[in-house]
């Protein structure tokens, strides 16, 4: 348990180390700040900020969220995908926090893996290698089964434990701070924020839940065309130490991954975006780690993720939800969109539903059908960021993984195909998905799933559920397996039989 104090201590040596860097209050967007907050700006600068040649603005945030650790390396790998806001010299100078990490040595890893694995890693392997990745929580080495497989081998960094600790409880006294001391922000939740991203860093703390989540998406993202994933080889996993086949292709980290021969950027771009929205819409669960550093590509447009650390689920309305919010930007349909956004309680009840889709047409309009580099990006968020401020929307708590990961996702299809239209590569996934959720055949399988729920539920309390009943039942079920071919209008025949035969059973 970290007290009280100790929380406040860190938290006071981070705000240092960032002052230190000149990474809290940059002196390149001074000018950007109210008058009454540039002099005490410029003092703490003047104080805190380490003298000697001026490094640029990237390079510094790197290097204090590298002394910072785990928690603010996420957040600079996030900021690392959006070279459309902070610029290409900004992004590359935070490239390194993917992947590229201090890593420790490999006699370490070496007494781990025996430790974990309870034997010799020369029993174990026919080859350990050296060190191929390192990033905030782990690093992988390059190793070669004793049946011949290449496989990685993913190690938890000694006393990860502790620091993950130590910043959780930081970030939960921080967001306190905030909560009490800043009214205005209440509404971005941010307790119920930190709470998330703290869930999401424990969880990576345990490599056999990992394992678990990289063989469930693995076998999804598998069955699909847009993305693959190496298999699990579960002998060799334990809580610190986890080990998967051999991932393929170069990790899009590196710079030279897009000038491979034979390289379709913009099918590339396309698939990461469809096998994003295929997993989050058609499954209910998605990757929520993809940026580059889990990403390897190989020609012409093949996509391989690793790293299945944090994943993200859906249920089934908040599928819905997101598909019928993306269909309606898709066919401009703002008044739905913003329907949909009351429905599902992310806009107060007392607003004004028109109000609301005014204001998603002014967002929608002056962007839709753009090429990505004709859309500022900066711009938009700052304008969507403006209408949730006017409407009183709350942050959600259980949608922060789905919106860190469209961000990441989005901003790395950027880099891959510079003029990519999110748009145009959604389109298909959320199309299909539509026409086979929301037509009156599946409104009709989810009315009739319902009223034979209700029928077992009387079955259970007052055993009223009928032979005659239970065969009719049949019956409907198969009407709609055929009701392809029937048509809609047998599918509605059998639904109004079903009600008149619960009827005359009461």
């Amino acid at each position: 348990m970290v007290s009280t104090f100790s929380s406040l201590s860190r938290l006071i040596r981070s705000g240092l180390v960032l002052l230190k860097h000149d990474a809290l209050i940059p002196a390149e967007v001074s000018d950007q700040l109210p008058p009454i907050w540039r002099f005490p700006a410029s003092v703490l600068r003047a104080l805190f900020a380490q003298k000697g040649p001026k490094l640029r603005v990237g390079m510094r945030y790197a290097a204090a969220f590298e002394q910072l650790g785990p928690a603010f390396i996420k957040l600079g790998q996030v900021l690392s995908t959006r070279a459309d806001i902070f610029g290409d010299e900004f992004t590359d100078d935070l490239r390194h926090l993917k992947d590229q990490l201090p890593p420790f040595p490999k006699s370490v890893a070496e007494l781990a893996v025996a430790a974990a694995l309870e034997r010799p890693v020369d029993q174990l392997f026919i080859e350990f290698g050296e060190v191929i990745g390192a990033a905030s929580i782990a690093q992988a080495h390059r190793a070669v089964l004793k049946d011949g497989r290449t496989v990685a081998v993913k190690i938890l960094r000694p006393g990860i434990e502790d620091t993950i600790a130590r910043d959780t409880a930081m970030m939960r006294l921080a967001a306190k701070m905030v909560h009490t001391l800043s009214p205005a922000s209440r509404r971005l939740e941010p307790q119920a924020f930190v709470e998330a991203v703290a869930r999401s860093l424990h969880l990576e703390l345990d490599l056999r839940l990992e394992a678990s989540a990289a063989d469930e998406l693995g076998k999804i993202i598998n069955e699909e065309s847009f993305m693959s994933a190496p298999a699990v080889v579960w002998s060799y996993v334990s809580k610190r130490v986890m080990v998967t086949e051999w991932a393929r292709g170069v990790a899009l980290s590196r710079p030279d991954a897009m000038t491979q021969p034979g390289i379709e950027r913009k099918a590339m771009a396309d698939n990461l975006i469809r096998a994003f929205l295929s997993q989050a819409l058609n499954h209910g669960v998605f990757h929520a780690d993809l940026h580059e550093g889990n990403l390897f590509c190989e020609a012409p447009d093949k996509l391989i993720a690793i790293d299945f650390g944090i994943i993200g689920r859906l249920k089934p309305k908040e599928r819905r939800y997101l598909a019928e919010m993306l269909w309606g930007f898709l066919q401009r349909d703002y008044k739905r969109v913003a329907e949909v956004h009351f429905e599902a309680g992310y806009v107060p009840k007392h607003q004004d539903v028109d109000t609301f889709a005014q204001a998603l047409r002014a967002v929608g309009e002056p962007v839709l059908g753009l090429a990505a580099t004709d859309v500022s990006m900066g711009r938009l968020l700052q304008q969507l960021f403006e209408i949730t401020a006017q409407f009183d929307m709350h942050l959600r708590p259980e949608l922060v993984l789905l919106q860190k990961t469209m961000v990441s996702v989005e901003g790395v299809a950027r880099r891959m195909y510079p003029t990519h239209n999110l748009w145009e590569a959604a389109e298909p996934v959320v199309k299909a998905w539509i026409s086979r959720e929301l037509s009156p055949l599946a409104e009709g399988r989810r009315l009739f799933d319902r009223l034979v729920k209700r029928l077992r539920e009387e079955e259970d309390g007052e055993s009223t559920l009928t032979v005659a009943n239970a065969l009719k039942i049949q019956e409907l079920r198969a009407t709609l397996k055929q009701s392809q071919t029937l048509g809609y209008v047998a599918v509605a025949a059998s639904l109004i039989t079903l009600v008149a035969v619960i009827i005359l059973s009461v």
